[in-house]
């Protein structure tokens, strides 16, 4: 095969080692702008895992490697005059220059025809079999055929800049300064017996207010750093350095940029590396990613007969992967950015949600790795919360307004659409029910409509006659007879999402008949197929708001302990809230304020209705995952305007606002919404914050809490799959206090598991052997769990 690679740094140079192990008939050019000791940057970080698949694939090169690393297992944190140590990470660094001449040495010896300061010229895809493009984030070639690979750039907001010091740490080490201009931070690590990796980072804000700025706009020529800012970090983090010095290497300051593609590979043209994606350095080195690439390009194409099944079972193997990778690079390079928000925390607390930000690592994962730190992070939470004794963070008490919660743990609102005419009936008997004995401390309803023209579907239930009431008592009897849980009603108006079918019939699809006519802020529908709704007047106004009163003093009366407005998920006052579904010009619409007026109505009349004892509660959409839908940060000050008026609690969700968003899932993907409102507005004024979305363990329940993410967690389909998945969560933590009690009937049930905090699996390595005519090349590598990052 003639093989044309654009690029010779590591991914690209990799690449073609690999390649020529396998067939020496493989015919290889590879083109390198830069002279062969143009390195720029000092260490490159590496995982054990992908060490791993390295030494798998090519035992001499690995040997190579290894022969040069810096190990190390401890990251140190030195944060507010305190420093701390955290074990059992499991890395290694060494020098990109070393590095890369170890790569060019291999190509060398292997008959790869590498031409250093030399353009890769236009046209190879006629003249090759394969062209891969390891270009780099700012990829030539990718441009050239932005067409087809369809790239999104997302700069961020940090500034950061590369250095090198002659300081050899012992241990990864992050370093956050607080300065008169803000939050600054380092990344600091060895990679090798003379030097470490030194990363300076801060937001632009604090960048600008450091006079950093000075030289904005200024063209550095190729490899010339800036040396007045240089001089500037030496004097800054001179106490850091310890009397080290730190040296530049075509140092200046960048902003991180992104990168996407909707496709990897087009003909016989492929992409690799940061030209395909990147992922922030908080996280591990884009040559760590490159290098994996690499490797599974050339498995590919060495088990698929030819050049487009290969590289489309490489695009569909690494795709995921990669994906996965750059979702908790953005949690991390966002939390980065946002660290100013918690540098009020306690240390250890700080610490840990360092060291969690990006949802990979978890209390488990700690917890296995260093027992000593978890305990630490155990002892400072129930400090905080005013508890003598560790208990898991789940099953400490929350006091919400005037209600004790006997745990953390919510069952979230999940409509079941299962009622006549809006009466609950034996299902919301036995499905609530079952939940509140299953251990949760509260327990919600679905969204309970306020009207008959309020409703989704006609399986909602209601409470706009007294016989709903009487039923939904019943229910509230039961929970407080049967268990030690709370129980709340959520309230609603569904809006321009109303007069559809049972979900299990068609999610948001139009009723074939019996419709009845919905309304909206304003006359635009849900989606293409949906109905266009009536733009509501104040008249209409005025009634609906009479409908969440009647409502709310049926829920009093029915014994409801919690009262939760929905104001979520594109319903009626999530739709006056949103841009996207209000284009009113009169005072409802235009101005956030005004979009925030007639939602704000409807609680203060609703709690003016509900008993002063009883908390109330608000539901948010933290964002519209639209372009020109609200954000995290318009969701700041509407939780801050709900607060105002008096909400005990904001629980934070996100989207459902239109069929056309486009949400960005993931594990937790939702809690950094909650994050941001709890440490924005909320935690200075005592108002609790509930996370939802994604939450799936118990070991997510606790790292969420201990992080200081959230005060509650809401978990919807979890409690689906197992009713009594709090009890369960309790056993297998070995927990048995009164947060978490069995009922008695079920006592003989409950038993010690088989194994405890399954969640802390350590990763370990499958690797698929090629053919023994292969001689050293081992291509497969799959990690059983994602990889742990720092």
């Amino acid at each position: 095969m003639k093989i044309a690679i654009v690029g010779g740094g590591p991914g690209g140079l990799y690449f073609a080692a690999l390649m020529k192990q396998l067939d020496q008939a493989h015919d290889i050019t590879v083109w390198e702008r830069n002279a062969p000791d143009d390195t720029f940057g000092f260490g490159v970080v590496f995982s054990d895992e992908t060490l791993g698949g390295i030494e798998n694939a090519d035992t001499e090169f690995a040997e190579a490697m290894a022969r040069r690393f810096a190990r190390w297992t401890d990251i140190d944190i030195h944060f507010r005059g305190e420093s701390h140590t955290v074990g059992g990470q499991g890395f290694a660094a060494m020098s990109r220059k070393e590095l890369l001449r170890l790569l060019q040495e291999r190509c060398h010896a292997l008959g790869v025809d590498v031409r250093f300061r030399t353009p890769a010229p236009d046209g190879l895809s006629a003249s090759y079999d394969l062209v891969v493009a390891a270009d780099g984030a700012n990829s030539r070639v990718r441009a050239a055929h932005s067409e087809v690979f369809r790239p999104t750039l997302d700069r961020r907001h940090n500034k950061y800049m590369w250095l090198g010091t002659d300081r050899v740490f012992e241990a990864f080490q992050f370093f956050v300064k607080q300065t008169e201009w803000g939050t600054m931070q380092v990344h600091g690590y060895p990679y090798s017996d003379s030097g470490s990796t030194f990363i300076v980072e801060m937001h632009e804000d604090v960048w600008r207010r450091a006079g950093f700025d000075a030289t904005e706009g200024v063209e550095f020529a190729p490899g010339v750093s800036d040396e007045q800012a240089v001089e500037r970090i030496r004097g800054l983090f001179a106490g850091e350095l310890a009397g080290h010095h730190v040296f530049a290497n075509n140092s200046k300051w960048l902003n991180f940029t992104t990168v996407r593609n909707e496709r990897w590979h087009h003909g016989n043209l492929v992409l690799v590396g940061d030209a395909a994606h990147t992922a922030h350095f908080s996280i591990g080195s884009g040559t760590k990613l490159a290098m994996e690439d690499s490797l599974a390009l050339a498995a590919c194409l060495h088990e698929h007969p030819d050049v487009e099944a290969a590289l489309t079972a490489y695009e569909t193997e690494r795709r995921p992967v990669v994906e996965s990778t750059q979702r908790a690079a953005q949690a991390s390079l966002e939390w980065f950015e946002n660290i100013g928000m918690y540098v009020h925390q306690e240390p250890t607390q700080f610490c840990f949600n360092l060291l969690t930000r990006s949802r990979r690592i978890t209390y488990d994962n700690l917890r296995a790795r260093d027992e000593e730190f978890a305990d630490r992070v155990d002892a400072a939470f129930a400090t905080a919360q005013g508890l003598k004794g560790a208990v898991p963070a789940m099953f400490q008490p929350f006091r919400l307004g005037e209600l004790e919660l006997k745990n953390r743990v919510i069952v979230s609102p999940m409509d079941m659409y299962s009622a006549v005419d809006g009466v609950p009936g034996d299902f919301h008997l036995v499905h609530l029910g079952s939940k509140a004995m299953g251990g949760a401390g509260l327990v919600m309803t679905e969204m309970v409509c306020t009207s008959p023209e309020g409703r989704i579907t006609p399986g909602c239930a209601g409470l706009w006659t007294d016989e709903q009431r009487d039923s939904w008592a019943r229910i509230v009897s039961f929970v407080h007879d049967r268990s030690t849980a709370r129980i709340g009603l959520q309230l609603g108006h569904a809006g321009r999402k109303g007069s559809t079918r049972l979900m299990w019939e068609g999610m948001d699809d139009p009723l074939p008949y019996g419709n009845w006519k919905t309304v909206g802020p304003s006359p635009l529908p849900y989606g293409a197929a949906s109905a266009v709704p009536r733009e509501v007047t104040r008249a209409d106004m005025d009634r609906i708001v009479q409908d969440f009163v009647g409502a709310a003093r049926r829920g009093a009366e029915a014994g409801f302990d919690l009262l939760e407005l929905h104001c979520a998920h594109g319903y009626l006052l999530s739709s006056f809230l949103s841009p996207v579904a209000n284009h009113r010009t009169d005072e409802y619409g235009g101005t956030l304020e005004n979009r925030l007026r007639f939602p704000l109505e409807v609680f203060d009349a609703v709690r003016g209705a509900w008993p002063a004892g009883r908390p109330m509660i608000v539901r948010l959409s933290a964002t519209d995952w639209m372009p020109d839908g609200n954000t995290e940060h318009d969701a700041v000050e509407i939780a801050r305007a709900f607060i105002a008026h008096g909400a005990d609690a904001i629980d934070v969700s996100s989207g459902q606002v239109t069929a056309d968003e486009r949400p960005a899932y993931g594990r937790s993907y939702q809690t950094p919404f909650a994050d941001r409102i709890r440490h924005e507005v909320a935690a200075a004024t005592g108002t609790a914050v509930i996370a939802v979305g994604a939450i799936a363990s118990y070991d997510d329940v606790n790292s969420i809490l201990l992080a200081g993410r959230a005060d509650l967690c809401a978990l919807g389909r979890t409690h689906l799959y197992d009713p009594h998945w709090t009890l369960h969560a309790a056993a297998e933590q070995e927990y048995r206090g009164d947060a978490a009690q069995w009922p008695v009937q079920f006592g003989a049930g409950r038993r010690k598991p088989p194994t405890s905090r399954t969640d802390a699996v350590r990763p370990r390595l499958s690797l698929l052997r090629a053919d023994e005519s292969d001689r050293n090349v081992h291509l497969r590598w799959t990690p059983s769990r994602e990889p742990a990052n720092v």
